[in-house]
């Protein structure tokens, strides 16, 4: 199944249900952005209590004893993607600031941006917020002014990574307040790579940032595997490789995409390899 945590009330947005994002597509590469007014009423609707309520009455098992509560130094560029589906439902995933030109890029998976197979069915009122740790919001929220995907998901559900392009918050952009964490898009799947992500299990249920540290193997298509079972919230979480515990750094090569949470110990990371990947993250990092 695909990793996604689903809020538990189906809860309108005020006004913004009538708004409706652009949408702009190249050949292989989709763009939608978001006015102005929707970005105001996104930072406006995700208070600190709705974030937190979130996850509060999910139940997706017990946390799994392969993954932990994170505790080494702080990884502020991973932060939970909070957003309202295509049900209307509070949702969120994980997402992670990268080097871009712009300044302004954070990569998750495209499942938690858009409904696969389904042209101009995006989700609404996207906010990022960096380093989320039971609450705190030490980094502040940043409004999603655009997201690309690949074509090929929002067509044919194939090719399951997404990069947000994040308004500055008083006046400073998001790699320049929280840093970044390198991407790579050459290489070969599999190898030793430590999972981070924002699951809904519990006694966590969202609302810490979850680490695993496991050996990967490729999988089919641009896919890679890992015995590490992270539930529903973790989705768009990084995959870094040469990851170094003591600072807290690593390179990423995928971003969590399928799997079946703590009932099965195999989760499956979509990989950044290859020039689609590439496609999008350039079209988001020239915005």
């Amino acid at each position: 199944m695909r990793l996604r945590a689903l809020g538990p009330c189906a809860l309108a947005l005020v006004a913004a249900a009538t708004l409706l994002p652009t949408r702009q597509a190249a050949e292989t590469v989709t763009t939608v952005t978001y006015s102005k007014t929707e970005r105001t009423q996104a930072l406006s609707y995700w208070t600190r209590e709705r974030m937190r309520q979130a996850g509060a009455s999910l139940d997706e098992g017990t946390t799994p004893a392969d993954q932990q509560p994170w505790r080494g130094p702080r990884i502020a560029p991973i932060g939970r993607l909070f957003f309202v589906d295509d049900k209307g439902e509070d949702s969120w995933c994980t997402a992670t600031s990268v080097p871009a030109r712009n300044r302004s890029v954070a990569l998750t998976a495209a499942h938690c941006t858009q409904v696969p197979a389904s042209p101009g069915n995006h989700y609404i009122s996207l906010v990022f917020v960096p380093g989320y740790a039971k609450g705190a919001m030490l980094y502040g929220a940043y409004a999603v002014r655009a997201f690309t995907m690949p074509r090929s998901w929002e067509r044919d559900d194939t090719y399951d990574v997404a990069a947000l392009v994040l308004d500055p918050r008083s006046g400073r952009r998001l790699a320049d307040v929280v840093g970044t964490q390198p991407v790579a898009f050459t290489g070969k799947p599999g190898g030793n790579v430590a999972l981070f992500g924002y699951p809904a299990t519990r006694p966590q249920r969202g609302e810490e940032l979850m680490s695993c540290t496991t050996t990967a193997r490729a999988a089919r298509g641009n896919g890679q595997a890992a015995p590490c079972g992270m539930g529903g919230g973790a989705s768009g979480g990084p995959w870094l490789a040469r990851f170094d515990p003591a600072q807290g750094t690593g390179t990423v090569t995928g971003v969590t995409s399928y799997g079946n949470g703590p009932t099965d110990s195999t989760m499956t990371g979509a990989e950044l390899l290859g020039p689609l990947a590439r496609q999008v993250y350039d079209q988001a990092q020239g915005r």
